[in-house]
């Protein structure tokens, strides 16, 4: 963990622009994100989440505005903010023909940090990727090499990690896997800061959510605070059908019972 202790929110924006030409891709782009929070960056494709990501990592540089990370400025402080972050692209850069642990190993001793078989390990248990350790990253699933990807980015702890558009491309077993990976990462104190299309991705995993719109910020803040923004709801009374995992969950059991007569199998998880 970086030593430099932060005042305030682990980032924070204020008047952000990015223009391409006459494309303007970032307006005056504000907000903060809180130490150890989820916060998620919803917005169409070409709404400005990957720009303001690449300016936040120091990988572009603004027009006009500043940004902090874990207190660095990012133009000033350009080296010390790189050292404080993790970025995640939209898709996994993980080594096809090494094994798991031989990817993570390999960033360990990249970043010349000691112990680099102890911390792959740790990683590969965190992320519960301790039974495919030995196995190509070829033969992984989306969801096991998004999440080996995860995992390769907090080698070294970085006390705040950038994922951008982490499930493009995932099956929805492969989402919920990622998901519970980015909640832990949470739950143990790291900052994350999560950009999206997907609505139910940012309600699932966001403490708080805001919103770009053309190069805007329209909306900033916690889910029942964006909720508050629509008119109060109608109360309808109407049936209510069953929604598929009501029927799934109805013919497997809960526990992944089949429920047929003299029968009681169970699939591994």
């Amino acid at each position: 963990m970086n030593s430099h202790q932060v005042q305030g929110p682990a980032i924070r924006v204020r008047g952000l622009r990015k223009s391409y030409g006459r494309l303007n891709v970032l307006r005056g782009v504000d907000f903060d994100v809180a130490r150890g929070s989820i916060f998620a960056l919803l917005g169409s494709n070409g709404a400005g989440k990957t720009t303001t990501v690449r300016i936040l990592s120091t990988l572009l540089r603004a027009d006009a505005g500043t940004a902090s990370v874990h207190g660095f400025d990012v133009a000033a402080q350009a080296a010390k903010v790189r050292e404080s972050l993790s970025l995640t692209g939209q898709f996994a850069a993980v080594d096809e023909i090494l094994t798991g642990r031989e990817n993570l190993v390999l960033v360990a001793r990249l970043r010349h940090l000691k112990n680099s078989g102890r911390i792959a390990d740790d990683l590969l248990a965190r992320f519960s990727l301790t039974e495919a350790a030995g196995r190509r990253v070829g033969t992984y699933s989306g969801g096991m090499r998004r999440r080996l990807d995860i995992a390769m980015s907090l080698v070294g702890n970085p006390p705040v990690v950038f994922l951008d558009e982490p499930t493009t491309g995932l099956d929805p077993q492969g989402r919920i896997e990622v998901w519970q990976s980015v909640r832990e990462l949470a739950g143990q104190g790291t900052t994350v800061l999560l950009t999206t299309q997907y609505l139910d991705e940012a309600e699932q995993l966001a403490d708080r959510i805001a919103i770009l719109h053309s190069g805007r910020l329209i909306a900033d803040g916690t889910l029942a605070e964006l909720r508050q923004l629509l008119p109060p709801a109608t109360v309808e009374y109407v049936e209510k059908q069953p929604t598929l995992e009501d029927v799934f969950l109805a013919i497997v059991g809960a526990t992944g019972t089949t429920g047929r007569a003299g029968t009681d199998t169970k699939e591994p998880r």
